[in-house]
């Protein structure tokens, strides 16, 4: 099924995109364009979750729906990361983790696929884990200002990404550890 109500609202994280970088391009002080961007973030994250639920529930699951949810968090990830980037928010090194983690862990799991051994390199807990950190850091830091007058989101937000990239790190050398015998097994040959 291409177009379900879970794969609609798949597509939305990537809709959102140029809407959570366009905010920063309004003529509005930066205060609201912070805001605007993170509440624009959690809601489009938030349907990640969402959207997984509703497949399930509404026995709507499709391969493509499969394929194109991670594509659209990583999209969106990303993106923010880059804007984060450019705002000087965030350390370019971190997003280069995190980016170059997504792009090899997916040509991996690609290949991994291609040659009958995805089960190996299947969503594990910590990559699940590290998705959770990064989806707190990086609203946390397009906010960037003071929450509750207590939380001070930026310093938050800081500690979040880097632990997001330990995490990026560890999941990757996991990922990768699971596909080492089935790598070897094949060069063999």
């Amino acid at each position: 099924m291409f177009l379900t109500i879970p794969t609609a609202m798949t597509w939305t994280r990537i809709v959102a995109i140029p809407l959570i970088i366009g905010v920063f391009y309004l003529p509005l002080p930066m205060a609201m364009c912070n805001t605007i961007a993170a509440i624009l973030f959690m809601v489009f994250a938030a349907t990640d979750w969402l959207d997984g639920f509703l497949a399930r529930r509404l026995n709507q699951t499709s391969s493509f729906g499969a394929f194109l949810d991670p594509v659209a968090d990583k999209f969106l990830v990303c993106a923010s990361l880059l804007v984060l980037v450019h705002l000087q928010r965030t350390d370019v090194f971190v997003a280069l983790i995190i980016i170059g983690r997504e792009i090899a862990i997916s040509a991996l799991r690609e290949w991994m696929a291609q040659i009958g051994a995805s089960k190996s390199v299947a969503v594990h807990m910590l990559g699940k884990l590290k998705t959770a950190v990064q989806m707190v850091a990086i609203p946390f830091l397009l906010y960037d200002g003071v929450v509750f007058q207590v939380v001070e989101t930026h310093f938050w937000g800081q500690i979040l990404i880097w632990l997001a990239a330990v995490l990026t790190i560890w999941s990757m050398a996991y990922y990768l550890q699971k596909a080492i015998p089935e790598i070897r097994a094949r060069v063999k040959r």
